[in-house]
């Protein structure tokens, strides 16, 4: 009876210390003077209160038995290694079982999407190379192929075949990385190594083609920026042909090692109708089972003169988003081995002096080139008025880019819809009632790239 008595009277305490607590910041905001200069302190307080009560919606008990039996709140990052980028997870334990999960983001937000109002269409190419830092490559081709769909031109048929071999080289860099990483963070520090050794090899190849290992803007509306020589589409066949290999002694290392199953088998499951309704993409919607792709199901560029099967998964769990991302990676190199062999000749960029840009040479021979550099660099291509969305299918999901028209050469709105953003709303659903340890690696899992969530 006293135990009871005690634990009533503790839990009062705890509900009268958060009751205060919340009175508290709900005065100090009503303290906060209506002036310019407070208004970002006005919205971050008012943030604090809505993650504190998104936290504590549950009631809370404390019982003096066991130590592990109270609940507490737990602060996972934002500098925490594990969730791969500046990702502040706040959890509520009991014990050491998550209650509730709240993942909040914006410690890198960079305003990209408010920068491109200021700038050409031209101009913002590099700075999609800062969104997945782990595919610039992709993130290149997408802006440059939602700009060129917003003017309303096409990329040579070279130039097409090319930044597909590109973006599945891409594919392939960017899950080494997610394999590695979800690999280190349940302790298989051996495989994150390898990875990178793989990964250093692409990296040789990006330097060779456009001079830049990783901040690579490559991609020119109305194609590419050069063409590829014949030594590095060599070089590019060695590497596919002894990347399988590579691939397999590294699978052979971890799958079917049982620690390293147990820590990923029936942890963070996401159903497929959940999926759905969270906006999930990429391996983490094919990892729940469903089947979509847009390279298959919305075709662009040249995907559909390609054979490659869509990789799905149904046990919704981490392991099966592990398992889509290694077969993925298998799939891609499919798809190499068809551009090579496929790959036509013919110029890498558009004969549209209006919207793109001439060749260097060119300009420096050429009257007309040098004028037509010199309004596109000072004006900008201008796309007609409209809006248009435009996506891709990167490695972690649908890239999309939202462009609205005013008939000038800066974009009057350009919104993106990034796949880590879209993803992380799964995280959520993913952790509650998983231990602590799990949620390192259901951010794993996750893979997402706080460069592309934050914009």
């Amino acid at each position: 009876m006293r135990k009871r008595h005690v634990t009533y009277l503790v839990t009062l305490r705890i509900f009268g210390i958060f009751t205060a607590l919340l009175f508290t910041i709900q005065q100090s905001i009503a303290m906060i003077p209506l002036t310019a200069t407070s208004t970002l302190e006005r919205v971050h307080t008012v943030r604090q209160n809505k993650i504190m009560k998104e936290l504590m919606d549950k009631d809370t008990t404390v019982m003096f038995e066991d130590p592990l039996d109270n609940e507490m709140v737990l602060n996972m990052g934002p500098q925490h290694p594990a969730t791969h980028g500046v990702l502040r997870v706040l959890l509520r334990l009991d014990g050491e079982t998550i209650v509730k999960c709240v993942p909040e983001l914006g410690y890198l937000h960079r305003g990209y999407e408010k920068l491109a109002e200021a700038m050409t269409y031209h101009e913002f190419i590099p700075h999609t190379d800062r969104l997945d830092y782990m595919s610039p490559m992709s993130n290149n081709m997408g802006i440059a192929y939602a700009i060129e769909r917003a003017i309303g031109i096409e990329a040579p048929e070279r130039a097409q075949w090319i930044r597909v071999l590109l973006t599945e080289m891409a594919r392939i860099s960017s899950h080494l990385m997610a394999m590695g990483a979800t690999c280190m963070d349940v302790g298989a520090l051996t495989l994150f190594l390898w990875t990178f050794t793989e990964r250093e090899k692409l990296y040789d190849i990006f330097e060779l083609i456009c001079g830049a290992r990783f901040t690579t803007s490559f991609s020119r509306i109305g194609g590419i920026a050069n063409d590829i020589s014949p030594e590095v589409l060599k070089m590019i066949r060695d590497w596919v042909n002894q990347f399988p290999d590579r691939l397999k002694e590294s699978e052979g290392l971890v799958n079917r090692n049982r620690i390293f199953i147990e820590r990923l088998a029936g942890v963070g499951y996401m159903p497929a109708d959940k999926a759905i309704q969270l906006g999930l993409t990429g391996p983490c919607l094919r990892g729940s089972g469903i089947n979509h792709d847009l390279r298959r199901d919305m075709p662009y560029w040249v995907y559909n003169q390609l054979d490659f099967d869509v990789i799905t998964h149904n046990d919704c769990d981490t392991w099966a988003r592990y398992i889509v991302r290694v077969q993925e990676m298998k799939e891609s190199v499919k798809i190499i081995h068809q551009v090579l062999d496929k790959l036509p000749q013919g110029p890498v960029l558009a004969d549209d002096p209006k919207h793109v840009l001439p060749q260097k040479a060119h300009i420096y021979t050429k009257m007309e080139e040098l004028i037509n550099d010199f309004m596109l660099i000072n004006f900008g291509a201008m796309p007609p008025v409209g809006e248009t969305y435009t996506a891709i299918e990167g490695p972690k999901g649908e890239l999309g880019f939202f462009i609205v028209s005013d008939g000038t050469g800066h974009p009057w709105k350009l919104k993106i819809r990034s796949p880590s953003s879209s993803n992380l709303q799964g995280l959520k659903y993913m952790s509650e009632g998983s231990m602590v340890s799990d949620i390192v690696a259901i951010i794993g899992s996750v893979d997402p790239v706080m460069g592309e969530a934050d914009k």
